[in-house]
């Protein structure tokens, strides 16, 4: 993975794509969690929420790391 990107000759850091579609996959995944009542079989929904979103975004960095 590159340490920077050129975005139209912007330098951002090159794990600010894996950001943004880690973002959009969890907004998604997210309003289907909440809408078949998932969140409610959990201890701590917004522990949830940021333990769900750390692992997709370490889990999808990684990926794009090997």
């Amino acid at each position: 993975m590159p340490g920077e990107i050129d975005l139209f000759s912007l330098l951002v850091p090159g794990l600010l794509p894996v950001l943004a579609g880690c973002v959009l996959l969890f907004i998604v995944l997210d309003l289907v969690l909440a809408r078949l009542g998932f969140y409610g079989y959990t201890w701590h929904p917004g522990l949830f929420r940021v333990a769900l979103f750390a692992a997709m975004f370490s889990g999808a960095s990684l990926l794009l790391l090997q």
